[in-house]
């Protein structure tokens, strides 16, 4: 069933792609950038895509099993979108499709016009974010060749990163691989935009100062923030690097790697997957890279107990290190999946901080509120949802002008 055309008259297409799922919204465009709504005139998810439990989940109630192509579920499930959201776009007119892009190397601090050299120059960043990069190309490929005449805009996951102090950047490496593009670019870039704009909204001033923005999720970094701009974050290089993760494993010593490579014989590959797929909560655990999961057995469980530990400890260990580069901090913020959900980890976070006299109100925090810090906490600590889709249809309405 179409929605009212009389509704909105033109929409911006956002897709978000992953490995295994897609999350798919339409923006209203009828204001402009700067007025958009920032709920989705309608979206979704296609999740569990490569698997037998592919489902598609709508916001208006939808939820079906899929049965995707064997050998190209990901094609097949870009193909349900674009069929459901003919079904519901009426004489609606799509104005542009916004794409997530996790790496935009090192010329790319701005949203992107993509064509088909643009997508050739895309492709050569795959190797430093394998788990979204090839997936969002994939998809701008199927539209320009279906729909050569329609607008698509690659917004960058790095760009929001491009205020960063050149100390910040610099690799301890030759300079020659300065010169080659090996340098910390940052990731979560849309998510830390979102923040940068609606926190100033929630917080006046405060926002404005000494901030931490905790984006945890499957994926995991933090940011910290300064009048609004980013001045440190912990991935750096590839999307591997700072936090531990679900499965990934966040900042390692590189000794461990040509360990495993000289000694135990790993090759590339094998080194890549374990790094990428087999470590992080899940690969300490053995058992889940869910935290909630992880939660209900680290009592008879001393390896989930070990997950989660160090899981924490990551994060109050690089919180510490952001702080000492902003000099103290005023405000504190999680969001994303395990941020904006999972009390019990919140908690533990700001217990590890209490040096900083950070301090939360359990009945604020245990019910999500927007803040969480007690009133004799020595920072305020907040939880604000992200919202990545609409910073993407924002970014690509401003680039069409």
């Amino acid at each position: 069933m179409s929605l009212p055309a009389t509704e909105v008259a033109g929409v911006v297409a956002v897709l978000n792609c992953g490995s295994s799922s897609i999350k798919f919204a339409l923006f209203d465009a009828d204001a402009g950038a700067e007025a958009m709504p920032r709920r989705p005139w309608w979206g979704g998810k296609v999740d569990g895509i490569g698997s037998p439990q592919a489902r598609l989940r709508t916001q208006d109630g939808l939820d079906r099993a899929l049965n995707l192509a064997e050998g190209e579920p990901y094609h097949d499930a870009l193909g349900v979108i674009r069929e459901s959201m003919r079904a519901r776009l009426g004489e609606v007119h799509v104005l542009a499709v916004a794409h997530r892009v996790v790496h935009g190397g090192a010329h790319h601090a701005a949203p992107l016009r993509v064509d088909a050299a643009a997508l050739a120059e895309l492709r050569g960043y795959i190797p430093l974010a394998p788990l979204h990069q090839p997936f969002a190309l994939e998809a701008m490929e199927v539209l320009l060749r279906q729909r050569p005449e329609l607008p698509q805009v690659a917004c960058f996951d790095t760009a929001f990163h491009s205020t960063l102090p050149h100390v910040e950047q610099m690799l301890p490496l030759p300079y020659s691989a300065w010169e080659r593009g090996l340098r910390r670019y940052g990731f979560h870039g849309l998510s830390y935009e979102y923040q940068s704009l609606v926190l100033p909204e929630r917080h006046g001033e405060l926002a404005r100062g000494r901030c931490v923005v905790a984006h945890l999720g499957s994926g995991a970094s933090l940011c910290a923030l300064q009048g609004g701009r980013s001045v440190a974050t912990t991935m750096g290089f590839s999307a591997l690097d700072g936090l531990m993760m679900g499965t990934r494993c966040g900042s390692l010593d590189p000794g461990a790697l040509l360990y495993l490579m000289e000694i135990e014989g790993l090759d590339v590959h094998a080194v890549g997957q374990m790094l990428y797929h087999q470590s992080g909560l899940l690969g300490v655990s053995g058992r889940s890279a869910d935290p909630r999961e992880l939660l209900t057995h680290e009592a008879d469980d001393p390896r989930c107990a070990a997950a989660l530990a160090l899981f924490v400890r990551r994060i109050v260990r690089e919180i510490g290190a952001l702080v000492a580069v902003l000099g103290g901090l005023d405000l504190l913020v999680f969001t994303a999946g395990i941020g904006e959900h999972q009390a019990e980890v919140r908690r533990r976070i700001v217990a590890g901080l209490g040096f900083l006299g950070a301090a939360v109100d359990s009945d604020a925090n245990a019910q999500h509120a927007a803040v969480i810090s007690s009133p004799a906490s020595a920072l305020r600590i907040a939880v604000e949802p992200t919202n990545e889709e609409w910073v993407a249809a924002r970014q690509a309405l401003q680039v069409l002008g």
